[in-house]
């Protein structure tokens, strides 16, 4: 019985860190997506570049890089940062999410 546990440990600890950096990512990207929703109402609603950074900034972290993209009467706003990866990804993974709203006159 030790020697089945001993071999079957590290493929349940392997799969535990895969589990748990899947979430981590999806975390973050989720957080991504939603920092893009508020920084596209702000810019919706007439806000500054600097606003429409600070409230997707405000939701996704300070550490989310913003893009805001006007296009006419839409913008876009597309918000990304760094997830964490784990060993087996080879570092960091870049989740984004994005999101365009019409521009209120």
């Amino acid at each position: 019985m030790t020697a089945e546990v001993a071999l079957a440990l590290p493929a349940v600890v392997l799969v535990l860190a895969v589990v748990l950096v899947t979430v981590a990512a999806g975390a973050a990207q989720l957080r991504c997506a939603d920092g893009a929703r508020a920084g596209a109402r702000a810019a919706a609603i007439g806000e500054s570049p600097a606003a429409v950074r600070a409230a997707a900034q405000r939701v996704a972290g300070d550490e989310a890089h913003v893009l805001v993209q006007p296009d006419g009467r839409w913008v876009t706003v597309v918000v990304s940062t760094a997830a964490p990866g784990g060993w087996f990804t080879g570092g960091r993974l870049t989740v984004r999410g994005s999101a365009t709203a019409w521009v209120e006159p």
